[in-house]
């Protein structure tokens, strides 16, 4: 492919690399540009700092971890909790597309534990069918501009708001990259409190490591990470992480 472009777009700090992190690694390794974008700063994800020293806090861990695999992060700086398809944040989103011009595109699953997510999932799944369109953001368009391939994310947990498990379409063999997947993840310090106090989790890297286990016994290896690949017109039909890691 002349594009080797990734966009991870997620809505939090962190959800790339609890998500699809171990996939980003063997694209970055096979030569791929690799940005992680999130819809907020995470300026909710606190039981004891302000918006934003959290924020702040946040979005340099994001920038901390995809720098450990020579990639790009990238904020819309939408308030957590209240991200919502929009005209402000698709335009945010529009636009972030065109200064990015991805080839493949991680976003969230359709329906997830928290409506940021759900929301995410639909401002992704817009902006990548849309951005191409030259009238469309202001930003000119770069070259290899695409329609990209499209996939969605596990929900969290594995499961959607009514406890059905997606059945994946694809999946990646991540067990050699799975260290350095919790080394990306380990980066982001400020949510192990946070999660302990508000979700009741202090497992925050053995968690994901228990989630690539499931659905690596499913293909019979350590650990994978699984995708659905949006399939509706004029996607591109090929499955491309098939293609490229079997």
């Amino acid at each position: 492919m002349a594009n080797k472009t990734v966009l991870a777009f997620l809505a939090h700090p962190d959800d790339a690399e609890i998500l699809c992190a171990g996939t980003l690694i063997r694209l970055a390794d096979a030569g791929w540009d690799v940005h992680i974008a999130t819809c907020t700063p995470g300026d909710a994800g606190t039981m004891t700092e302000t918006r934003w020293s959290i924020s702040s806090i946040r979005t340099k861990e994001a920038d901390a971890s995809v720098a450990q695999i020579g990639g790009t992060y990238h904020c819309l700086n939408e308030p957590d909790g209240f991200v919502a398809y929009d005209k402000p944040a698709i335009r945010k989103t529009v636009d972030l597309f065109r200064r990015v011009a991805p080839a493949v595109v991680f976003t969230h699953a359709e329906k997830d534990y928290m409506m940021d997510h759900e929301m995410c999932h639909l401002l992704a799944r817009g902006a990548s069918f849309v951005h191409g369109t030259p009238n469309v953001s202001l930003i000119p368009l770069a070259e290899g501009t695409m329609v990209p391939h499209l996939y969605y994310c596990d929900p969290v947990d594995m499961k959607d708001p009514y406890g059905n498990t997606p059945t994946p379409t694809t999946y990646v063999d991540i067990t050699d990259q799975l260290s350095r997947k919790g080394d990306m993840l380990a980066a982001h310090e400020s949510q192990r409190e946070w999660l302990r106090a508000h979700h009741g989790m202090d497992e925050y890297i053995d968690a994901m490591k228990r989630h690539g286990a499931v659905r690596g016994k499913e293909i019979g290896v350590g650990a994978a990470e699984a995708f659905v690949q949006h399939l509706g017109h004029p996607y591109p039909e090929n499955d491309l992480l098939k293609e490229l890691f079997g």
